[in-house]
């Protein structure tokens, strides 16, 4: 159990272990970040660890929640102002990348929470998808997407999403083996390319009942380039 901080100060040294957790989980795995490895890395001594969290354990599962709570905040962000539920899937996709961008780390944590934290696992996927949810059937009800089961959708959108920043964003643009994944600690300036996310909504539309929307938008871009 995580011990909240009464301070400004300790939410800071607080933040900071979270932080050294992020980079260090992410680069030596669960099971080799110590948590000298990670005081080190924030800065502070191991005896200021025990006053924050009893074990390793509870600070990667308040990792996980950190970055669960961070990745939804930035996707809800990138939302905001849509004027549709295409183009509010959209927004939330590339604001989704770019947090991938900047903390690849969250591919390795969420990995390694399968086999040491299940429960953290499934609140980490859970959370997302139940915002999601609300939003497709609101968009189903008001005739922005088709009559679909908006959980069967909200699952397969998140997974579309997953599989597509992994192959652009974690992996970059060249050989796609898994042998040349990028460092998972450093933040980096990959990003799914236009043409990538353009084919990508294009799916997602035709699956939400949508596919004249992206059509318009193309004609209309078009448009836009030939004046």
């Amino acid at each position: 159990m995580s011990a909240q901080p009464r301070t400004a100060r300790g939410e800071k040294t607080r933040r900071r272990l979270l932080e050294a957790a992020e980079h260090v989980f992410s680069k030596h795995g669960y099971h080799e970040a110590s948590v000298s490895r990670i005081t080190d890395h924030a800065g502070v001594g191991q005896g200021t660890f025990y006053l924050y969290f009893d074990t390793k354990l509870d600070l990667f599962d308040e990792l996980v929640e950190d970055l669960n709570h961070r990745v939804r905040q930035a996707m809800s962000e990138g939302t905001r102002g849509a004027s549709s539920r295409i183009e509010a899937e959209r927004a939330g996709f590339a604001a989704f990348f770019r947090f991938t961008a900047e903390h690849p780390a969250l591919y390795r944590v969420v990995r390694e929470a399968e086999l040491v934290s299940p429960e953290a696992l499934r609140m980490h996927y859970t959370r997302i998808v139940e915002g999601y949810i609300d939003g497709l059937r609101e968009a189903s009800a008001d005739g922005e997407i088709g009559d679909i089961d908006p959980t069967v959708a909200a699952w397969a959108l998140m997974g579309i999403g997953e599989m597509i920043g992994m192959r652009w964003v974690l992996w970059g643009d060249g050989d796609a083996a898994p042998g040349n994944d990028a460092d998972p600690t450093a933040s980096g300036t990959r990003e799914v390319p236009p043409h990538v996310l353009d084919e990508m909504m294009r799916f997602i539309s035709g699956a939400l009942g949508r596919p004249e929307l992206v059509r318009d938008r193309r004609e209309s871009a078009g448009e836009k380039e030939e004046s």
